[in-house]
């Protein structure tokens, strides 16, 4: 079993505002016969959310 374990802070510094994404991930490959690739490739995607307007 694979298993993968993603973890996002955000955090403020001054005007500027960060977001840390942390992944963990495990990768197995088993072949009875012939070549396994594992592999640990990710597709990340990040968008950004509609902000909020003040009254």
């Amino acid at each position: 079993m694979n298993h993968t374990r993603v973890k996002s802070y955000r955090y403020r510094v001054g005007k500027n505002q960060y977001i840390v994404i942390q992944i963990y991930q495990h990768a197995d490959a088993f072949a009875a016969q012939g070549n396994a690739l594992a592999s640990n490739a990710l597709n990340i995607r990040i968008s950004k959310q509609a902000q909020r307007r003040r009254k």
